[in-house]
């Protein structure tokens, strides 16, 4: 068995009889329909957009619900289009797995076109009609945290972003300069209502598209490249909205398990690729059962009945405090704890993590005992059975081969999400103490004892890709396991880095106490497995 359009037309019936749940829908007739009133464009071919939102596509097209797909897009690399979507016919194979050890197969096939974002050529006009059509209702993304970075920490624009200011909708290369050259183009043909939807993993999503697409805009503005109704146009939210969200669901890199299992069936083509940017991907996806999406109701030209297949509508002010629950609260900080400790301790296995005693009670103190005290309950998801399912199925899940150092990835952008805002809540009421967030303090001496890249035995580690490693690095460069060193010398300019820490921990009375668990963790090898059964039983 092969996936590809003919195979599965040939195949059909054996598909069906190795379990693998098959689309319901005529796929020509989705295409061509999808090509001529294009109603939901995604930008960002990630594991999260396959194991995710395509299924909730191919659930709205098998349930009749709508006739169109998505058209995916890409920026300038279109390696991942080229290894694991276009030799396949831009089908992909979902297996999620479950805790309780079942595992779900279904081939995907909503994913109506795919472009990759080069000015110019016959793929650009593509999308360029895509948003110049009436019909489309929403442009979603997942292209990561860092991607809406348009600043540097001191507030100035990021070169990138410079030239493309520099260079007008017609000549913008960078992402999010794409992304705002399309909005342009919809301007133009009419200005027809739109929602730009990040469905990113960080705070206000939204808010952080708006901007940057608005700093691009103003910035042609100020140049002569735009009209100045065009900026208008970007801020009438009768005309383009930009609302948050709040997803959920962990796509680990694709396994090597999961990989002999569909060769085991039969399927072909199911080897696993490295991108040029040193990610892993297939034609697969492997994924956990638990999944949530939280959306602010805020689409002006409609939108597709998304309802339907279990995402939550809502209003702003409940996308916040679910948004606020999970990133702050009840998953991200557990997932930031559990990886940069099970790192210094050598770790490969999120779930093997959660055997170790230590680890599962350092989560289990972060979630439970200094992180539900500040959550405000949303009213759509109780957090209290969200870190419940969390900590007792999710985590421990032996199916879901997680890996710690791909949760490691850009640690200094999410801690100022993951453990800040929790720092601050506890800074601003008077019936709380900071001091009591020993563990949270902990986690943060051991992100600085990580960015040694000296692991817990003594050896040198890589650490996982971060924008900010070539600055914070050489910051402890001269510390050595076992020997004496200026603590608070060295720390001082991380700790009170607001940027990173999402304030300034000396002025907010935990920096200290931060210093004081670095200095414990480098006093030789074995400390950091020492201070963690210390700190979770204190």
């Amino acid at each position: 068995m092969k996936l590809s359009n003919a195979s599965i037309a040939e195949n059909r019936a054996l598909f069906e009889a190795k379990g693998y749940e098959m689309p319901q829908f005529d796929r020509e007739v989705m295409i061509a329909n999808t090509a001529a009133r294009p109603t939901w464009v995604h930008f960002g071919a990630g594991n999260i957009f396959r194991g995710f939102l395509a299924p909730l596509s191919q659930q709205m097209l098998n349930e009749g619900l709508t006739d169109t797909g998505i058209v995916v897009a890409v920026g300038f690399d279109s390696s991942l289009l080229d290894a694991v979507y276009r030799p396949y016919d831009n089908l992909a194979v979902v297996a999620t797995l479950c805790a309780d050890g079942e595992i779900r197969k279904k081939v995907v096939a909503s994913m109506a076109d795919t472009i990759c974002m080069v000015h110019g050529g016959e793929e650009w006009e593509r999308l360029l009609d895509a948003f110049r059509n009436p019909s489309l209702q929403m442009a979603s993304l997942t292209i990561t945290e860092k991607g809406y970075n348009y600043l540097d920490g001191e507030g100035n624009v990021l070169p990138n972003v410079l030239k493309d200011m520099e260079a007008g909708p017609a000549g913008a290369v960078g992402y999010l300069g794409r992304i705002t050259a399309l909005c342009h183009a919809r301007f133009v043909a009419g200005g027809a209502p739109i929602a730009l939807v990040s469905m990113d993993n960080c705070s206000h999503n939204g808010t952080r598209l708006e901007a940057a697409v608005l700093a691009i805009a103003e910035g042609w503005l100020q140049r002569g490249l735009c009209e100045s109704t065009f900026v208008a146009w970007l801020r009438d939210r009768s005309k383009i909205a930009f609302p948050w969200s709040m997803i959920d669901k962990i796509t680990p890199r694709p396994d090597e398990s999961v990989q002999q299992m569909l060769e085991a069936d039969g399927l072909e083509g199911m080897e696993l690729h490295v991108t040029r940017h040193g990610s892993y991907a297939a034609a697969f996806v492997n994924t956990e059962e638990a999944q949530y999406l939280v959306i602010e109701d805020k689409f002006p030209n409609g939108r597709p009945p998304l309802e339907k297949t279990g995402v939550i509508f809502t209003n702003g002010e409940t996308v916040d405090m679910v948004e606020t629950m999970k990133v702050c609260t009840c998953l991200n900080p557990l997932h930031t704890a559990m990886s940069v400790v099970g790192c210094l301790l050598g770790f490969k296995r999120i779930n093997e993590e959660m055997k170790d005693a230590d680890l599962a009670a350092l989560v289990n103190r972060v979630g439970y005992v200094e992180g539900l005290p500040v959550v405000v309950d949303p009213g759509v998801i109780d957090p209290k059975a969200f870190i419940d399912e969390v900590i007792g199925k999710r985590f421990p899940n032996p199916f879901l081969q997680d890996d710690p150092r791909r949760i490691a990835t850009d640690t200094s952008q999410k801690i100022p999400v993951r453990f800040g805002n929790t720092i601050r809540k506890y800074a601003a009421r008077d019936d709380l103490d900071v001091r009591d967030l020993k563990c949270i303090s902990f986690v943060l001496a051991a992100w600085c004892r990580y960015l040694m890249a000296i692991d817990d035995t003594g050896a040198a580690f890589t650490p996982s890709d971060d924008p900010m490693l070539p600055q914070l690095m050489p910051l402890l460069e001269k510390v050595e396991l076992g020997k004496p060193c200026d603590v608070h010398a060295t720390l001082q300019p991380i700790l009170s880095n607001a940027t990173i820490m999402g304030s300034d921990l000396y002025e907010i009375g935990l920096g200290e106490q931060v210093e004081q668990y670095f200095a414990k963790l480098i006093t030789g090898p074995g400390a950091v497995r020492e201070q963690l059964h210390k700190v979770v039983n204190e």
